[in-house]
């Protein structure tokens, strides 16, 4: 009998050690099974909309200074007072249109920017589901990317908000800008 239950308490901690490291790979598949099923509550509970947001403006603008934080009025008092008299940029992109569940779901199958384009749920026929690759894995923050057909890698990163929660935080576009249309079979 104390046989057995060493057994089950090493089972149990190799099964508590699996699920610890699985974990960001399957709050990738929930994020991705969220958005195919349209679910918004689901999505709100795997992604952290704010810090989405805040990681995709910088891509969006092509702007590299945006990404790095403004000096302060002790190391740049002439840049600082210039950045606050600026008029705020205007026409810059919205982040929200890679934040809708069509989307999210096409970012999660590597469509990279051609995602922001998405209004709807991709035909099952149409549809591929590749595989996401572990970029980086760190006790609170995993990275998972995701290729499209060029070699193009979308980076989904995901923090730790408990032992078994994870939550995406981050989406790293492929490189280049966002296209005006997606091309077509017929026009490539």
């Amino acid at each position: 009998m104390k046989r057995f239950f060493g057994n089950l308490l090493v089972i149990a901690l190799f099964a508590a050690v699996v699920s610890f490291f699985a974990a960001p790979a399957v709050a990738f598949f929930a994020i991705r099974s969220a958005a195919d099923a349209n679910d918004a509550a689901g999505l709100e509970r795997l992604v952290d909309y704010g810090a989405v947001r805040q990681s995709l403006r910088p891509q969006l603008t092509g702007n590299p200074a945006a990404i790095a934080p403004a000096p302060s009025f002790l190391e740049d008092p002439i840049g600082t007072v210039r950045r606050q008299l600026e008029p705020a940029v205007t026409g810059a992109p919205d982040p929200d249109v890679y934040l809708t569940p069509a989307a999210l779901a096409a970012l999660s199958r590597g469509e990279g920017r051609y995602a922001s384009q998405r209004t709807g749920a991709v035909a099952a026929a149409e549809a591929a589901d590749p595989m996401p690759k572990p970029v980086f894995w760190g006790v609170n923050r995993a990275r998972m990317a995701v290729s499209d057909d060029g070699g193009s890698k979308t980076v989904f990163t995901f923090e730790r908000k408990g032992p078994f929660e994870w939550k995406l935080v981050h989406i790293g576009l492929p490189d280049g800008v966002s296209p005006a249309v997606r091309p077509t079979a017929a026009t490539q």
